[in-house]
């Protein structure tokens, strides 16, 4: 069985957002488009089926309990761009239509921003109404007991927003006072407990388990996920593949080796970083260069070899914030007696850091990715930290996940190291439009709060 809810949300909510957003799409197109000799019934036909055509083709209706809100907001961008493709592409073949670039700025933007608030009321007014009247939540149950499953359990009691209500484990192995019963006796318990979805473990479950268990699900329309018996693989996208008929499991390289995914994040870096260039650098360089010279003697910038993408060498660089010395693959420390005045200013700051936007354009780099270590780091991390070399799939950032969460600046000890990589890790594997530019923003609040790590 599929992991599609059948709860309420789907019977209810979805059309209620659908009828919404076609009713808004018909008539702010009666309102904004007057007067620009429309047939308005063939028009508004128009829209409404290349908006149903593209909804299903990016699944915008596809939002359930679990889904986050970045998910959506990316949902609504995707459906929002592709639309408005459609409305331009209409235009050449209606030589008659008058074609106003006003009317069609403010129907865009105009749709966009009520879908948005409506859609996003509705998640949230869902969400609150689970927790507040305990109605909607969905009888769960685990089959097994592991250290993921117990995550999961855990997720379940953390997240009650998500709407699932943990019934206990079935488990042949282990006992305990969260474990039910063997799973012999789940079949009973699940009947009378009306449970929605059951989770399985695979490492407890024989083959002859696992079919009868999947028999039963479908036999009482019951939901069954399972549960990966390694977060490091799984971790991965999977994709299946058929051999003729026999199906084949493979890793999924990340979205962000998609070559349409590639195009625009490079687009989005090639002109975010010609912004900072044309109206941040060009006139701070030369205040930032005359300080640096009158405080010490040396170069104004900073350059050093740093491993890139597919962990091939670039030049890194910097305005110089330190004395010239010749400990450069030893981080920068709390208090430093190599950092100048002028430099303590540029790192607490990150002004240092805005010459990159020049490696940036050239390709080196990318706006927002893991942030590019010294040598030493990757010689030192690299075999003993799990999936450390993963950060070199994509080209370093300016600023990265890891940095927002409070983890830049000197690694004092491994699990300084692990957790970054952890949230590198994480972005490679979720990336999205929308996630750079929320740690864009939260990078910029970070640097207006100031960074106890940034010395």
């Amino acid at each position: 069985m599929t992991a599609v809810q059948s709860g309420r949300y789907s019977k209810y909510i979805r059309p209620i957002s659908i009828v919404f957003d076609l009713l808004t799409l018909s008539v702010l197109a009666l309102f904004f488009f007057k007067g620009l000799h429309l047939n308005y019934n063939f028009y508004i036909g128009y829209l409404l089926i290349s908006w149903g055509i593209i909804a299903f083709l990016v699944k915008f209706y596809e939002v359930y309990r679990f889904t986050t809100p970045v998910e959506i907001l990316t949902k609504i961008t995707k459906q929002m761009a592709l639309f408005s493709l459609m409305i331009i592409a209409f235009y050449p073949f209606s030589s008659n239509v008058i074609f106003s670039e006003t009317a069609l700025i403010y129907y865009i933007s105009s749709c966009g921003v009520l879908i948005t608030i409506f859609k996003f009321l509705l998640f949230y007014y869902l969400k609150k109404y689970r927790i507040i009247t305990g109605s909607n939540f969905r009888n769960v149950i685990i089959i097994g007991y592991s250290q993921e499953a117990i995550r999961l359990k855990e997720l379940f009691i953390e997240r009650n927003d998500y709407g699932y209500r943990f019934l206990g484990y079935f488990s042949n192995k282990k006992k305990n006072d969260e474990i039910i019963g063997n799973i012999e006796l789940l079949k009973i318990f699940a009947i009378e407990n009306k449970v929605n979805e059951m989770y399985c473990t695979l490492e407890e479950l024989s083959n002859h388990q696992l079919v009868d268990i999947v028999d039963f699900a479908d036999e009482n329309k019951i939901v069954i996920k399972f549960i990966p018996g390694s977060n490091e693989i799984f971790s991965k996208n999977l994709k299946i593949n058929y051999y003729e008929m026999f199906p084949v499991l493979s890793m999924q390289k990340t979205i962000l080796h998609d070559p349409t995914i590639i195009i625009i994040k490079r687009v989005f870096d090639i002109i975010f970083s010609i912004f900072i260039i044309l109206f941040f650098l060009s006139w701070i360089m030369p205040l930032l260069a005359l300080l640096i010279k009158l405080e010490s003697k040396g170069p104004v910038f900073f350059k050093q070899g740093r491993p890139g993408l597919d962990e091939k060498e670039f030049f890194c660089y910097k305005f110089r914030s330190m004395k010239i010395n010749g400990t450069t693959e030893k981080e920068a420390s709390k208090n430093d007696p190599r950092v100048t005045k002028i430099g303590k200013l540029m790192r607490k700051t990150s002004m240092d850091e805005l010459p990159q936007f020049l490696n940036v354009l050239i390709g080196e780099m990318s706006v927002v990715g893991p942030r590019p270590h010294l040598w030493s780091q990757n010689k030192s991390y690299g075999n003993k930290i799990k999936k450390y070399m993963v950060r070199h799939y994509v080209k370093p950032g300016i600023t990265g996940l890891a940095q927002v969460k409070g983890f830049r600046g000197e690694i004092e000890s491994d699990e300084d190291m692990i957790n970054r990589i952890k949230f590198d890790v994480f972005y490679i594997d979720n990336w999205s439009l929308i996630l750079d530019l929320k740690i864009i923003i939260q990078t910029v609040l970070n640097i207006i709060k100031g960074d106890k790590k940034a010395y």
